[in-house]
């Protein structure tokens, strides 16, 4: 089959699953699966081929992330319901008082948003940023702002949230990578944005009252004391330990010349590492919350959990019958080898996760979908693929707006008018990413292989 027939075959199935999530406000879940057997079909894999396809491309995803997933969320689920992520808050915001309040609300996010959904984070620490916008005299744009920002970079760019966990296993990398980078792009990226935040609020009529609040605010209400706070180091320590056992797996080898220990592996692997976590959080939470109470913190988390997986493992499923076309040959002909050919890749693939982004607003959609299409590229590339994942998760999550859940989050806790919240979460969240997508443009060019 002709490389133009592909690219119009694959253009039409993207088209599909826009058509049918924007104008039907069908599932997207299905309506990636209904674009994976057109694209398929219309590509003569046959009937049964596509079906293999999308069945293996759903399974082999599952296989490497579906675990680590789940046991996230339920951790995630376990520090907000236990109150250990409140104190977390808390104790960092009495460490940076006054002006740098909002500087601590938005690193606070950034480290919450790692085991917890951004939704979640921004629930938690907004009664904290009304109280302290309240106490420094400053507007809560500035701590609605900061934790956006910081919330949104770590659930882009760090696992074990969906999408940089999936990174590794859809462009087949160590997941140390894409912590690592992750963790340097989306806090360098963070900062910057936080920065250029705080600057335009505090340039003359920038930010309106009249027009970019609504009024309806009760801040009083609002504020919410919770009592009897746990230790910090509940937070602490579940979602560090993680990290520390995937780092040490993959360091091992490099400073000790050897192979790692069985048991360091083990422990090392990605669904025992997040697993760990995860006891750590029973063990330390027990006393405080009874073997009820963790039991129902961790079924309320399976429902957030099936959503995450099914669109998660569809991405997957549309990303196996697109590399069986071969349809990766068509996309890098006619580009060369070298650096032109890599910052085509990576801004081809930032562009795909932009397209999907703005049309249906699911980061998640987005960048799992930019790196499937472009999975069968990075070989090719040039660079180290956790560029071209960073690329994807940028402009997967670059202009957030009205149809993305988190613009409505963000906008209506932190009493913000339509207008407010296009400033306060879609003005950040261009930053946030435009600046990730640089600085992995700068990687790619001065550590291509890291």
């Amino acid at each position: 089959m002709s490389g133009i027939t592909l690219a119009v075959n694959l253009a039409i199935s993207i088209a599909i699953i826009l058509f049918l999530v924007l104008k039907f406000k069908i599932n997207p879940v299905i309506s990636m699966i209904l674009a994976s057997l057109y694209m398929g079909i219309s590509c003569s894999l046959g009937f049964m081929d596509t079906i293999t396809s999308i069945n293996s491309g759903f399974g082999s995803l599952m296989t490497g992330i579906g675990f680590p997933i789940g046991f996230g969320i339920m951790m995630g689920q376990i520090l907000e319901d236990s109150g250990a992520a409140e104190s977390l808050a808390k104790s960092i915001l009495k460490a940076f008082p006054g002006k740098k309040a909002p500087w601590a609300l938005g690193l606070t996010a950034f480290l919450l948003s790692i085991p917890v959904f951004f939704d979640v984070t921004f629930v938690i620490l907004i009664p904290l940023g009304i109280a302290v916008a309240k106490e420094t005299k400053r507007p809560l744009a500035y701590f609605a702002g900061a934790i956006a920002i910081g919330g949104v970079s770590s659930q882009t760019f760090v696992p074990p949230t969906p999408n940089p966990l999936a990174a590794a296993t859809i462009l087949n990398f160590d997941l140390s990578y894409i912590i690592i980078a992750g963790t340097i792009v989306g806090l360098a990226a963070a900062v910057f944005s936080m920065f250029v935040w705080f600057r335009m609020l505090d340039r003359p009529g920038f930010w309106d009252p009249n027009k970019d609040e609504t009024g309806l605010l009760d801040m009083d209400a609002a504020v919410v004391h919770r009592v009897d706070l746990p230790s910090p180091w509940a937070a602490v320590i579940p979602i560090c330990l993680p990290v520390l056992a995937i780092l040490i797996g993959s360091f091992w080898p490099v400073v000790t010349g050897s192979d790692a220990p069985v048991v360091i592996q083990f422990i090392s692997q990605k669904t025992i590492a997040i697993l760990l976590g995860l006891l750590a959080a029973y063990v330390i939470l027990l006393k405080r919350m009874g073997w009820s109470g963790l039991n129902e913190s961790v079924s309320k988390s399976l429902k957030q959990a099936g959503v995450v997986l099914l669109i998660t493992g569809a991405g997957g499923a549309f990303g196996a019958v697109i590399q069986a076309t071969n349809i990766g040959e068509v996309l890098i002909a006619g580009l060369t080898e070298g650096q032109s050919s890599t910052m085509l890749i990576l801004c081809l693939t930032f562009g795909i996760g932009v397209l999907f982004r703005v049309a249906q607003g699911s980061g998640t959609v987005a960048s799992i979908t930019a790196m499937t299409i472009m999975a069968s590229v990075a070989p090719s590339a040039g660079c180290h693929p956790v560029y071209i994942a960073l690329a994807a998760l940028a402009g997967g999550n670059f202009i957030g707006h009205v149809n993305d859940s988190g613009f409505w989050v963000v906008t209506n806790l932190s009493g913000a008018s339509v207008t407010g919240g296009l400033k306060t979460y879609t003005w950040n969240t261009i930053t946030l990413a435009g600046m990730a997508f640089i600085l992995s443009l700068v990687g790619a060019t001065v550590l291509p292989m890291v």
